[in-house]
């Protein structure tokens, strides 16, 4: 064999090395690095009661994160979620003492399906951009969220098994979104929808030359995360057997975080429900550690911020490698 042959031949090897590593290896790696520091720190953290915690606290987020990621695949983004889940907390809270609860629960899925079609419509048929449309819902639903409650907490009663139940002794926000983890996984990989948001996101021009519908798909994406923010905030809701205008304040942007630390592209066409639910855990870890260490609130929304900060800055890193290598 020529010496230019096994040059080629070891760089070919070298590229299916680096190939059949994972993109998500390091954030399991930092995953299991959190584990252990706080394991260390803290000798409450390495506990089966803690795990339920942690997953208690990342469910809410994880449930608005699953079209998150489909959204996000297709180069958009929903910026209104945390406003939504409170404006539908609002409305359970309200609901549910007046008029009981299957009403409440209701009246809170077709408020959802109605907000997710109102940015839906201004994105694909006004051609608004989904940052500035949903930025403009999310500022408008949180003052909505504070008029139907004038400004206060709304007490609800005998509503506190969506949040609290555990069948089988696993919570049932965690059964909600491993559920729909479960299906927006098999959506993205199995269904002609999973693979046409992918396209999307990748170039929607050509998406649109080979036929697929890209505004009725990206339309019924803004449904499905209008409907799930309003799940997220009745789950909310009945955890604190109240309704609270801020109580979901910041759910956008761990949701956001969450998604890109998982390897999902601001640019569309990247991104899987797999590597979504590794960036909710390496959230739910760091959140719940600092809490167990004892330190100021003000860190921990530092710590979030930092978080998403280094996640958009690796998405831009991985872009530049990406067409360097092209």
């Amino acid at each position: 064999m020529s010496e230019s042959q096994t040059k080629n031949t070891s760089v070919a090897g070298e590229a299916k090395k680096r190939r059949s590593i994972p993109a998500t290896a390091p954030l399991v790696v930092f995953l299991l690095a959190m584990m252990v520091f706080f394991t260390i720190t803290s000798e409450y953290f390495f506990d089966i009661e803690n795990f339920r915690n942690i997953l208690v606290a990342m469910a809410v987020t994880g449930v608005v994160c699953v079209p998150g990621t489909l959204l996000m695949i297709s180069g958009q983004v929903d910026l209104s979620v945390g406003s939504s889940a409170a404006v539908s907390g609002m409305i359970l809270a309200k609901t549910v003492n007046a008029h009981g609860i299957v009403t409440g629960l209701i009246l809170c899925l077709v408020y959802g399906l109605i907000i997710g079609s109102i940015n839906g419509f201004f994105v694909t048929v006004v051609g608004v951009s989904s940052l500035i449309t949903t930025l403009g819902t999310l500022a408008t639903l949180y003052g909505v969220a504070l008029l139907i409650g004038n400004g206060q907490t709304v007490g609800m009663r005998n509503f506190d098994w969506l949040g609290t139940a555990q069948p089988l002794h696993v919570p049932l926000p965690v059964v909600i979104f491993a559920l729909l983890s479960i299906v927006g996984a098999v959506v993205l990989r199995k269904t002609v929808y999973g693979r046409s948001l992918y396209a999307i996101g990748s170039n929607p021009n050509a998406a649109r030359v080979v036929g697929i519908r890209s505004n009725r798909i990206l339309l019924l994406t803004f449904i499905y995360s209008g409907v799930a923010s309003a799940l997220a905030g009745a789950i909310l809701t009945s955890q604190l057997s109240a309704g609270d205008p801020n109580a979901a304040r910041g759910l956008e942007l761990e949701a956001i975080t969450a998604i890109v630390l998982g390897g999902a592209s601001l640019a569309g066409g990247r991104g899987s429900m797999f590597g979504t639910i590794l960036g909710l855990l390496v959230l739910g870890v760091l959140n719940n550690g600092l809490i167990l260490l004892d330190i100021p609130t003000f860190w921990q929304r530092i710590a979030q911020g930092a978080m998403l900060i280094l996640a958009v800055s690796f998405d831009q890193v991985r872009q530049k490698l990406n067409d360097q290598r092209q």
